[in-house]
């Protein structure tokens, strides 16, 4: 069973948490509520999340702050944040939301299937990041010979299954890149998706060494 994405949703006010939850519930992902800075920040001390749609105007800490403290951790500094604003002063402040680490800055009202299908584009990225780590984690057993983790199978059967399950993997980004080019994305998932073809192409490349014939046996290159 494919393991469901979590949106991190970050809103004072209870209705429109319930009204981010209506527009994204049809994704199938798995959507935690915050309804403060401190509790976002909690949140995200133990749980791994997709995206982040952070108000904001809150009483407290804002979502400028927020977002500074998470971008100043190094295990939540690369997740996507986007702000959602019911107030527009202009081009600084919408400035002020990207000098935050925002990859989009959304004001309210906004139209919600705009703003499904940009979430969506950063849940297709981290379930395809998080697919890459599993097929980077296998192949670190095989370098490392195997053991438990290798259920008894022959090596060459090993490589197989592992190419096999990169090259759905590779597919799948092909697609996603192709998809962002034609529909003029934000430039933030467009680098997002050349970043994580990058690192595809690199774990094929310690992939092909170990095929029979090859005579390399390097380590994997890190996935970082």
């Amino acid at each position: 069973m494919v393991q469901k994405a979590k949106i991190l949703l970050v809103d004072d006010r209870p209705e429109n948490l319930l009204a981010l939850e209506a527009i994204l519930s049809a994704l199938d992902q798995t959507l935690v509520r915050a309804s403060s800075g401190e509790e976002a920040l909690k949140a995200l001390l133990t749980d791994d999340f997709a995206v982040i749609l952070l108000d904001v105007q809150m009483p407290g800490m804002d979502g400028f702050e927020t977002a500074a403290h998470i971008k100043r951790r190094e295990r939540t500094r690369d997740i996507p944040i986007i702000f959602l604003t019911a107030i527009n002063h202009g081009p600084h402040h919408t400035f002020r939301g990207y000098a935050a680490g925002a990859v989009d800055y959304i004001s309210k009202p906004f139209d919600p299937w705009v703003l499904r299908a940009k979430v969506s584009v950063f849940v297709e990225l981290y379930m395809k990041n998080c697919q890459l780590r599993e097929q980077a984690a296998l192949l670190r057993l095989q370098l490392e010979g195997g053991g438990k983790a290798a259920d008894a199978k022959e090596p060459a059967g090993l490589l197989a299954e592992l190419s096999a399950r990169l090259a759905a993997v590779e597919e799948q980004a092909e697609a996603l890149s192709k998809q962002l080019d034609d529909d003029s994305a934000d430039a933030a998932a467009v680098a997002t998706a050349a970043h994580l073809e990058r690192k595809l192409t690199g774990l094929r490349r310690a992939l092909d060494a170990l095929e029979p014939g090859t005579g390399s046996t390097s380590s994997v290159p890190s996935q970082n």
